[in-house]
């Protein structure tokens, strides 16, 4: 089985068996063609699958134009098993991957909720994916969590704009730009422009207090999506996935904490919250197992 996710500047491609152990993996920047990216990175890959060949495709938003431009690279060799079902949104891929060999194989209602490049969900009940009547479920990224209207929001979403990477770095840079002090802008020289997510999150473990303001701040953003994301599906559990996995030293316990204060007691009871076990290739794994063996 072969699964493939689309990023915005890189093509990841999995080979897995049928129990989901990953064979073979390749990650490929693409120069100026996205689908030859993909098929680089299928190529590295598909002498580990297993004949006959299931291809799996997902991306953060399945109608971009990336997706096409994919679809027709890839349609003389796959075009059998990937264009009759065309891409997953990642979120929902990654939720699938999750159950099936991650961290929510033992729950039988499962939300998985990231933040990294994007801000990305998905929802599993019984086994299955739940994608909506037109397939955009779920577009965590447009969560109104702001009553405040602001140009970027209307873009690319309220929940995108505040708590993935770019969201993140620029409101460090408004409070540096504003007058206050982080280390953050003394590690990236000086260049506002060049500072990176992991910067701030390597400030915060050293106690630079912008950085820690900007991370809480970013807590509380998470915590009020997946509150909303919990009290919608009532699941048995929550994966947090993206930066809230890698930076969990500094988010789990934040966002756990908001999420308390949040929902009802019930309800937090019963919920089990954990990182993501299967870090960036969750997508491309969902991918594979939802091509194989379609659950929706």
């Amino acid at each position: 089985m072969l699964g493939l996710e689309i990023r915005d500047a890189l093509v990841t491609a999995v080979a897995v068996d049928d129990h989901g152990q990953v064979l073979a993996r390749a990650a490929v920047e693409p120069a100026t063609d996205i689908g030859a990216a993909a098929l680089k990175a299928l190529d590295d890959v598909a002498d580990k699958s297993e004949d006959p060949v299931s291809l799996g495709v997902a991306a953060v938003n399945p109608d971009s134009s990336s997706v096409s431009v994919v679809e027709k690279a890839l349609a003389p060799r796959y075009g059998s098993t990937f264009l009759k079902k065309g891409a997953t949104a990642s979120g929902t891929a990654a939720a699938v991957a999750e159950a099936w060999v991650g961290a929510s194989q033992k729950a039988g209602d499962s939300v998985f909720f990231a933040a990294a490049d994007h801000a990305t969900a998905g929802i599993v009940r019984n086994g299955a994916p739940i994608v909506g009547a037109h397939r955009h479920a779920v577009l965590v990224a447009w969560l109104a969590l702001n009553p405040v209207e602001r140009e970027d929001y209307r873009k690319i979403g309220c929940l995108e704009a505040e708590v993935a990477a770019a969201g993140i770095v620029r409101r460090l840079v408004w409070r540096v730009k504003a007058g206050d002090h982080s280390t953050v802008a003394d590690a990236a020289g000086g260049n506002l422009s060049a500072v990176t997510v992991g910067q701030i999150l390597d400030a915060a473990r050293q106690h630079d207090g912008v950085a820690i303001s900007v991370v809480r701040e970013t807590a509380k953003y998470l915590a009020m999506a997946a509150a909303n994301l919990v009290a919608i599906t009532d699941p048995d559990m929550l994966v947090l996935g993206g930066i809230m996995a890698t930076a969990a030293d500094l988010l789990l316990e934040p966002v756990h904490t908001e999420l308390t204060r949040r929902l009802p007691k019930g309800m937090m009871d019963a919920l089990t919250v954990v990182p993501a076990a299967l870090g960036p290739d969750a997508a491309a794994i969902g991918a594979a197992r939802l091509a194989a063996n379609p659950l929706s």
